[in-house]
């Protein structure tokens, strides 16, 4: 395999990098460093997309007919590596990576024009409304029901691990129009706004004391059945498709990186007077991590080439999102491991932009356990790792 980048994409490298270092601020890159999880605050968050935009970067996946870059998979697959390298926060994926790139693919005329400017421009901010309780992975037995009244569709129900549905204005999600056949064959996908009456959110606050995820409560709400998108009853076949975007990534330059943090963590922790970094044990888990990201890496270039050819992500994005899941959780395993006892102290001020509070021990451990807490989650969300071997072991292996 040739994964030498051409003399062009090689400049376009160093254009990418000449932005970042002008760009990106002290407090954007502390922001990214101290971020506990997958989604940054709300604020900076805002903050880089209306720089993004300003630059005509926010969409680097879409295409240039829509606002996109319109760039090639080796230039975006070369943004996201350099911006992760220079410490750049990432934007919420839901609008610009799944909302987005949904309704290019199966949206009506007016719904591309009305939604599409406003999720480039940050105006709309989405969440998205899968999950239910009681659901656990099978997608398909969601309860939220759509009731037709005339012109409108009237949902009660709830929704539930909702991220940032406390800043949404907007919400994509999947309701349940029909019980009479199979599971799969009731289900609508439907675009709404948070503010309309009825919709009510609850805050889940995690066990790292961070609050990211929701429950949605709908009672008698009511939604135009103009927002639907596709089919009534079809939904099922543009969350697969929207499926597909979310599980797209392993992410392998994100992980290098956190591996190397962990690395320069291990340097410096004593570990009955030698460095941690030289424990034969701990080394041995950093180096077989290191091994599973170089595969990670030779992967997301084999779907590089396939994607190049015209073809959807299809089942490998499952192999990738298991993939991605598993190391990143190990790398935050690492982590709490080489922070020994000073992982205990509970301080969120310490990790809040702009502090001037000293950490108590290294201060990577601000962020080790809520992250440890947080990446958790990256097994279940999106399809959880079973789910995703299934999908890999009928699409793939043909079991």
């Amino acid at each position: 395999m040739d994964i030498c980048f051409s003399d062009e994409h090689e400049a376009f490298r160093d254009e990418v990098r000449a932005f970042l270092n002008d760009a990106l601020t002290d407090e954007l890159r502390e922001a990214a460093r101290f971020c506990p999880g997958i989604f940054l605050d709300y604020e900076h968050n805002m903050l880089w997309h209306r720089i993004l935009y300003a630059q005509g970067w926010v969409a680097p996946s879409w295409p240039a007919e829509y606002g996109g870059t319109g760039w090639d998979l080796a230039r975006r697959y070369i943004w996201s590596t350099e911006a992760t390298l220079a410490g750049a926060p990432s934007t919420a994926p839901m609008g610009l990576g799944m909302c987005g790139p949904m309704l290019i693919g199966h949206g009506t005329l007016r719904q591309k024009d009305y939604y599409l400017p406003r999720i480039l421009s940050g105006e709309d901010y989405w969440c998205q409304g899968y999950s239910e309780p009681g659901s656990g992975s099978d997608l398909a037995s969601l309860k939220l029901k759509a009731s037709v009244d005339g012109t409108d569709l009237i949902l009660n129900g709830t929704k539930i691990w909702t991220t940032h549905a406390h800043y949404a204005n907007r919400m994509f999600a999947l309701v349940r129009t029909d019980d009479s056949g199979k599971p799969q064959q009731g289900i609508t996908f439907l675009l709404l706004e948070m503010d309309t009456p009825g919709v009510s959110v609850e805050p889940i606050v995690f066990a790292s004391g961070t609050h990211e995820v929701n429950q949605v409560f709908f009672d008698d709400v009511r939604v135009p059945r103009a927002n639907v998108v596709g089919k009534e009853n079809d939904g099922w076949s543009v969350a697969k498709y929207l499926l597909e975007f979310e599980r797209g990534g392993g992410g392998s330059a994100a992980h290098q990186t956190a591996l190397k943090r962990v690395r320069a963590l291990a340097a410096t922790v004593d570990a009955g007077g030698l460095p941690l970094a030289q424990d034969e044990a701990f080394k041995r888990r950093l180096d077989e991590t290191e091994v599973q990201l170089q595969a990670v890496q030779y992967t997301e270039f084999r779907i590089m080439a396939a994607l190049s050819k015209g073809q959807n992500p299809g089942p490998e994005s499952s192999i990738m999102k298991e993939f991605g899941a598993s190391i990143g959780q190990r790398i935050t395993e690492l982590a709490v491991e080489a922070m020994g006892y000073h992982i205990n102290p509970h301080q969120p001020e310490a990790r809040t932009v702009g502090q001037n509070i000293a950490p108590v021990g290294p201060e990577a451990g601000v962020v080790a356990f809520p992250r440890y807490f947080n990446l958790r989650a990256l097994s279940i969300a999106g399809g959880t790792n079973e789910v995703q071997k299934n999908i890999v072991a009928k699409l793939v292996l043909g079991l």
